[in-house]
């Protein structure tokens, strides 16, 4: 059975030893011990491999990849982990995209000064204080 150091494995997938190690204690990966060093077999480097994905790409918090990884304590059904995930990055999408449509209608302002001294953005602008004396 190959084995590698926590020094190859941090240097191979560009994460600090510490991280390794915090992924260990939250029972995400268990590596083997010799001697009091940690040592990584292969099915340890594809769990390392999937956290990295699934965090980068799935923006998966820790806590949903142990209920992915079915570790002992964090019962639950990945594919709900999962859905539910998807609901909130459709969420932050629609959020951007709002965010994108209000920044390019800024872009079309022809105020030459600062933008909130802008007369037709400010009249845009309704003030909560306004509000409460009408």
């Amino acid at each position: 059975m190959d084995l590698y150091s926590i020094g190859e494995v941090s240097a191979c997938f560009d994460v600090p030893p510490s991280t390794l190690h915090y992924w260990e204690s939250c029972g995400l990966i268990e590596p083997h011990r010799r001697s009091g060093w940690r040592f990584y077999d292969r099915d340890q480097l594809y769990r390392i491999a999937l956290i990295r994905t699934w965090r980068e790409t799935g923006h998966l918090s820790l806590d949903d990849i142990a209920v992915l990884l079915g570790v002992r304590g964090r019962s639950g059904d990945w594919r709900s982990t999962v859905a539910s995930r998807i609901e909130a990055i459709q969420e932050q999408a629609a959020r951007l995209l709002d965010a994108q449509a209000y920044l390019q209608h800024l872009m079309t302002c022809r105020h030459e000064g600062a933008l909130d001294e802008c007369p037709g953005f400010r009249a845009g602008v309704e003030l909560p204080v306004a509000k409460a004396v009408r």
